[in-house]
């Protein structure tokens, strides 16, 4: 099997979901020139948030780590829509996580680690990316964490 970001999401086991809906005004996905920007998206695991609440109150860090990975497949399921194949990723130039968490939290990049793991296994040297993890007092729905993406698009 040619080492593809496809088999790579074969070989961990991982399914791509459907693409969540935008559940405001809002698009899920938006493309210009050669950037792929996705809107945030939550931890859904089997259309079930996979953690809610705080990290350093009601959530542990490998939860939230755990959380993280299930954002990134949720970003990926996006980029496939907005691609069609996900083998038209170039790289991913940069993500930020918000992780819901309690004042005293410190720990948010542990947390996005959990993302940024996803993201290199899956696209390889082209899943290095900047990243910025920031705490915030709450997400949508409890969620526990949120991601969004940009990624360049390959030319041709």
């Amino acid at each position: 099997m040619t080492d593809t970001i496809n088999s790579r999401l074969e070989k961990l086991g991982i399914a791509l979901p459907a693409p969540a809906a935008p559940a405001a005004n809002y698009l899920p996905f938006m493309v210009t020139g050669d950037l792929l920007f996705t809107s945030g998206q939550l931890p859904f695991d089997n259309s079930k948030l996979a953690a809610t609440g705080r990290l350093g109150r009601e959530v542990e860090i490998a939860a939230g780590q755990t959380a993280a990975r299930h954002c990134a497949i949720n970003v990926l399921a996006q980029a496939k829509a907005a691609l069609g194949d996900l083998e038209r990723i170039a790289r991913l130039v940069k993500i930020t996580v918000f992780v819901s968490s309690d004042p005293e939290f410190t720990e948010h990049h542990l947390v996005a680690n959990g993302a940024s793991d996803l993201f290199a296994e899956v696209l390889g040297e082209a899943g290095r990316h900047a990243r910025a993890a920031v705490g915030v007092a709450r997400l949508p729905l409890d969620a526990a964490v949120e991601v969004e993406a940009i990624f360049e698009i390959a030319k041709g």
